[in-house]
């Protein structure tokens, strides 16, 4: 078997896989192909009615990339109702070790300097792979959500894969589709070539919860 390290882990995602670990003290990580896939359809993004007037409130400080090691940090904390996790200290590491050369990203929200959300995922040419998401504060992670689509969109991106389709997820248009289609859609996206996850302090979440 090959040693896990950052570059299979680029190679499985473009393959249509992804790791998982038994739980955050196991060293067994597991390769993961759903029979059906859970996509966000870029286009078709629904924001819910309440949360569009708290994404036009700002009542979060939005950044992107500022502390990745600390938002992959807090997925893969215990929480109430989610007490064992599937990122394992090695994951956790080849993860910021992609964040470093480029091929993963995190949207940040901070209340007076502190952290209350976000999440992170991995880029590859117009495809971008969601991978967990936190909240300390109520919406957090619905707004992290929300500018990562924006950004998206911007940068012209044509899959946002979730992996599997959850009540929190299907308010936000996101639906399950089978492997073979989801495959054909992950070919075409990498097929586009690559491109640059936008990473400046514009508030691209804007544009997709509209004007007032």
């Amino acid at each position: 078997m090959l040693p896990l390290d950052a570059d299979l882990l680029l190679r499985a995602y473009m393959l249509g896989l992804f790791p998982m670990a038994e739980d955050r003290d196991s060293a067994v990580v597991h390769w993961v192909e759903p029979t059906t896939r859970c996509v966000i359809p870029l286009d078709g993004f629904h924001v819910p009615r309440r949360l569009r007037r708290t994404f036009r409130q700002r009542p979060f400080d939005l950044a992107v990339d500022r502390d990745f090691a600390a938002v992959i940090g807090a997925c893969a904390a215990p929480t109430p109702g989610r007490e064992r996790s599937w990122l394992n200290e090695q994951l956790v590491e080849l993860y910021i070790e992609l964040h470093h050369a480029g091929f993963a990203h995190s949207v940040e929200c901070r209340v007076d300097g502190e952290l209350a959300g976000g999440l992170y995922g991995v880029s590859i040419g117009h495809a971008f792979f969601g991978e967990s998401m936190f909240s300390r504060v109520r919406d957090a992670s619905k707004v992290a959500l929300v500018e990562l689509v924006g950004r998206l969109r911007a940068a012209r991106y044509q899959l946002l894969d979730a992996q599997f389709l959850t009540e929190h997820l299907s308010q936000f248009g996101a639906v399950e589709i089978p492997r073979a289609a989801y495959r054909r859609r992950l070919s075409a996206a990498l097929a586009a070539g690559p491109t640059a996850f936008p990473r400046d302090d514009r508030l691209y979440g804007l544009e997709v919860v509209g004007t007032p």
